[in-house]
């Protein structure tokens, strides 16, 4: 517990010395590189001060030079900084509660992530719409199609807004699972447990010729991409699948 707590009062004092000033000088010279380098710094410092070894296969099979949808399941709150940390620039899907985080929510939104509220139906939508053309611009992003962490580590089900926003940005999709995350933080606990996080990241999909009717179809292929990434205890039981 004393490792847990000194991450989180450590993570809060560098937002403080240093996202803050990142973000100032974000907004004085409109380069919001200054925040996204803070960003991933931080997530490396927090990752390595909570013991957490992160191993990745397949980064080779990232296209340079095109935008993509890295799609992961999510099992705990170590994914992102980790998928961030080894990829190239991403924006982000996140929760709409993110966002309200001082200095971190603030530049998140000046960094150009999106935030999605999924108690509304319609601004989810809008979300989806405004990736869309953030991705017809050029930037890659990073999401998770189960739309919320894993509470016992077994892939959930996935929700079909995301797939629909990379047919029809006509965006390539590169499948990515994580595994290991369940035992590193638990869903709705606070204790941070040392680890190894496994990232694998498996050849492209591809969106050209699907329509957005088709998106189940889509959806199935990526599923079954981050399934064979994972152990037999992070696959879904017989009674959750599909």
């Amino acid at each position: 517990m004393l490792r847990t707590l000194l991450v989180y009062t450590a993570v809060a004092i560098y937002i403080l010395v240093v996202g803050l000033p990142s973000l100032l000088l974000s907004a004085l010279t409109g380069n919001t590189n200054f925040i996204y380098r803070a960003g991933l710094l931080g997530g490396r410092m927090a990752l390595w001060m909570a013991r957490v070894k992160v191993v990745v296969e397949g980064r080779e099979k990232i296209p340079a030079g095109r935008a993509v949808v890295f799609m992961s399941n999510h099992q705990s709150n170590c994914d992102p900084p980790a998928l961030a940390v080894n990829l190239p620039p991403v924006l982000i899907l996140a929760k709409k509660e993110l966002f309200r985080i001082p200095i971190l929510g603030r530049g998140m939104r000046m960094r150009g992530f999106i935030p999605v509220d999924r108690e509304s139906r319609e601004r989810a939508f809008g979300a989806v719409d405004e990736a869309v053309e953030a991705l017809k611009k050029g930037s890659s992003f990073l999401v998770f199609p189960e739309g919320t962490r894993s509470r016992n580590g077994r892939l959930q089900a996935f929700k079909k807004g995301v797939f629909v926003m990379a047919i029809k940005a006509g965006a390539s999709i590169m499948p990515i699972s994580v595994s290991g995350g369940g035992k590193i933080i638990r869903k709705g606990e606070f204790a941070i447990h040392p680890g190894t996080l496994r990232i694998t990241i498996h050849d492209l999909v591809p969106t050209d010729g699907y329509s957005v009717t088709d998106r189940a179809v889509v959806a199935g292929r990526v599923r079954q991409a981050i399934l064979a990434g994972l152990r037999p205890d992070e696959r879904p039981l017989e009674q959750d699948l599909d």
